[in-house]
């Protein structure tokens, strides 16, 4: 009896080897989709579990310098900063030199890496962050071996520091390093003799140049104070352009104003950028000038609105998209055969009152007088890039009065019935009067004008309006007026 036992045991158990040994034909039938899903949701998972047990990363956050930490730094030691370029001097093999300035100090950026088309995108006011080396030559602190990036964001332009007082008083004089790289104001200073035959200037510092090189001149305030050489770096502003030719025309004894860059060479040596008859304002001084203000300003004529009674007005430009500023002239005393003589281009000096009304900045009870220098037109400068940012009318003002662009944006109807278009604002109006439309990019709307006295209804962009839909695609240029808001006045429209 116990060997049958023990023999079925043993059977028994051979049976249960054999089963468990035993290996399944592979399917020929197509695995479950199911199957599928259910092995694609555990890889997920079990990639979200090893995502989640993955060690943090040990990357420090970048480190911005302020600029006290900046001079602080040995020369050598690498240097981050944040900073807005205010002038481009050069480029030339994939570097720029640019001068920078943020609102707690200046950078000189020696031969930064850059392309030529990122060259072309360091427009004025930009912010960027820069990553380069520390370095000093001849007094000059610089970054060298830079690096940057475009930050986007606020554009930042600073009120030029008043320099002149620390050439008037010899106690201030050695504190005037403390600006280094600033953009700097000198007013009523009067023009030495830089050599002994008595030139108001030289070509080189020793007159060994010709021209087209820099420019060097000495001047002192009217007051009396430290002499301080003046260069016209000619990489920065050229034989053609305005200061070059300026600085050529003086004369020991000449009473000017000065903008410049405080650069430094073993002592201040500024690199000049306008030299103008004394009393003249820039854009930023104008535009922070109270109301009733007296100013003069040297600009360019650039389009001509109307004329009446004795008085012009129109729109004016001293230089590129925020550089040199933009103003409108609401009637200039002008006779009618001086509106007609008055050509687009032209270089005048206006002197009159800082006026605002509805928000428009604008001179009145102006005259004015032709200046001997070049005729400029300006390019229409793009600001499509306003649009999309949350404040658009904060951006727009900006470049009030400037000649710009917008482009690829959409025309929206102008009222509850679906107009693309109104005459008046209104439209109580008729055909002749002002037309207003709307036009919006990346969910901000803009209203826009074609100014009948500016572009009557016998003009391309008049008749162009008038035949716009809703929902078009257009380019535009035109004269950033402002009415309560943005509100320009349109010379040019394209359907795209």
């Amino acid at each position: 009896m116990k060997k049958i036992f023990a023999l079925l045991l043993v059977l028994a158990l051979a049976l249960s080897m054999i089963a468990c040994g035993k290996k399944e034909e592979p399917s020929t039938e197509p695995a479950s989709t199911e199957t599928e899903k259910v092995t694609e949701k555990e890889t997920e998972k079990e990639t979200e579990k090893e995502t989640e047990t993955e060690e943090p990363s040990t990357e420090e956050p970048v480190k911005v310098m302020t600029h006290e930490e900046f001079m602080a730094a040995a020369v050598d030691e690498e240097v981050i900063v944040e900073t807005y370029v205010q002038a481009k001097q050069s480029w030339w093999e994939d570097k720029a030199t640019v001068y920078t300035q943020a609102p707690d100090g200046a950078y000189f950026l020696y031969q930064m890496a850059c392309s030529e088309e990122e060259y072309a995108k360091l427009t004025t006011g930009t912010k960027i962050r820069v990553k380069g080396i520390k370095a000093e030559w001849a007094g000059e602190v610089e970054i060298t071996e830079a690096t940057f990036e475009i930050l986007g964001g606020d554009v930042y332009q600073p009120t030029p520091f008043y320099a002149a007082d620390y050439l008037a008083d010899p106690n201030k004089y050695d504190s005037l390093i403390e600006h280094q790289n600033e953009a700097a104001y000198f007013s009523r200073m009067v023009v030495s003799a830089k050599n002994e035959e008595g030139a108001g200037f030289l070509y080189g510092w020793d007159g060994s140049g010709e021209r087209g090189d820099d420019l060097y001149f000495d001047v002192t305030p009217e007051n009396g104070g430290n002499v301080i050489t003046m260069t016209v770096e000619s990489y920065l502003c050229g034989e053609d352009t305005d200061v070059y030719k300026a600085v050529e025309a003086l004369k020991p004894g000449d009473v000017i104003d000065i903008r410049a860059y405080l650069y430094w060479y073993e002592g201040a040596n500024p690199h000049v950028t306008e030299v103008s008859a004394p009393g003249t304002v820039n854009a930023k001084e104008f535009a922070e000038a109270a109301v009733d203000t007296r100013v003069s300003v040297d600009t360019f004529i650039q389009a001509k609105q109307s004329w009446w009674d004795g008085k012009g007005t129109f729109y004016t430009q001293a230089g590129p998209l925020l550089t040199d500023g933009a103003y409108f002239l609401y009637e200039m005393e002008c006779s009618e055969e001086e509106y007609n003589k008055l050509e687009i281009g032209t270089p005048v000096r206006v002197t009159g009152y800082v006026a605002e009304w509805s928000g428009e900045r604008e001179i009145i009870e102006a005259t004015y007088e032709i200046l001997d220098r070049e005729p400029q037109v300006f390019d229409a400068g793009d600001v499509t890039n306003a649009f999309g940012t949350h404040a658009l009318n904060e951006n727009l003002q900006k470049v009030m009065n400037y000649f710009v662009s917008m482009k690829g944006v959409t025309v929206e109807a102008s009222d509850d019935a679906g107009s693309a278009f109104l005459y008046k604002w209104d439209g109580s109006g008729e055909q002749g009067d002002d037309l207003y439309f709307k036009v919006s990019k990346d969910g901000e709307t803009v209203q826009m004008t074609v100014e009948s006295y500016l572009c009557g209804q016998d003009t391309d962009v008049y008749k162009a309006v008038e035949s716009l839909k809703v929902g078009d695609v257009i380019d535009l240029e035109c004269f950033m007026y402002w009415y309560e808001g943005p509100n320009p006045h349109v010379t040019k429209v394209t359907v795209k």
